[in-house]
């Protein structure tokens, strides 16, 4: 299911999600512009789960270990990965940071992409594969977002074999078959011990932690109103 708008009209200009979408969007330019030695960036900044699990093992704090939990966000490994993961971060970054305030949706964003992570790092400590992407962070917006918009609709492209239809499907419905989902596939990595090369425990425990956050932020929001 492709998310192409939601019915919910943001108050405000979203302007850290336009930033961070320009940030992802930059950052993947240079790393195509580095040619080859992308492989080589990218191994430098992204997240290695069994590097940062060592390091939480031994209770000790590694600078390039840690920078690499905020540096792989604005990483991404192809086309298809960056657009996806703006889709959606253009489709429901834009309420969540009009409800906790520019300010507070950078932190949030950043703290479920540090919790996200720590997901992954936590349920595949033996990993070697680059963990890079958004989708953590963002996912942890869509947690948000299922809890402040449940009854908003979502303009959904759904891409069958010959037919694309759009239909509107709520909020909660495509945002909860999206976590099961996730989950669903989570588990199965975990039981195979093989990721396919996502990076699915990041993407379920960035929407749990995005959904426990959400009530802390409300909390400091000008804009804090009841959900909806």
């Amino acid at each position: 299911m492709i998310p192409l708008r939601d019915t919910v009209r943001s108050s405000t200009t979203p302007v850290v999600t336009y930033s961070l979408i320009a940030t992802c969007s930059a950052v993947f330019l240079y790393e195509v512009w580095l040619g080859e030695g992308a492989d080589s960036f990218i191994q430098r900044f992204a997240l290695i789960p069994s590097s940062a699990y060592r390091t939480l093992l031994h209770g000790e704090f590694s600078v390039p270990v840690g920078m690499t939990v905020l540096t792989s966000m604005f990483l991404h490994g192809g086309w298809m990965h960056l657009l996806g993961n703006m889709l959606y971060l253009y489709v429901f970054g834009d309420n969540v940071e009009d409800r906790v305030g520019h300010k507070g949706f950078l932190a949030f964003y950043l703290l479920s992409g540090v919790g996200a992570a720590a997901a992954e790092v936590i349920s595949m400590p033996d990993s070697n594969t680059p963990v890079l992407g958004a989708s953590g962070a963002i996912s942890g917006v869509l947690g948000a977002y299922f809890l402040l918009y449940p009854r908003a609709r979502v303009l959904t492209l759904i891409p069958l074999i010959i037919v694309f239809p759009l239909v509107e499907i709520s909020a909660f419905f495509f945002l909860g078959f999206w976590f099961v989902l996730q989950f669903v596939q989570a588990a199965a990595s975990s039981a195979t011990n093989m990721t396919g090369g996502v990076a699915w425990w990041a993407h379920a425990g960035g929407f749990v932690v995005g959904a426990v956050l959400l009530p802390v932020f409300l909390l400091f929001s000008p804009r804090a109103r009841k959900y909806s």
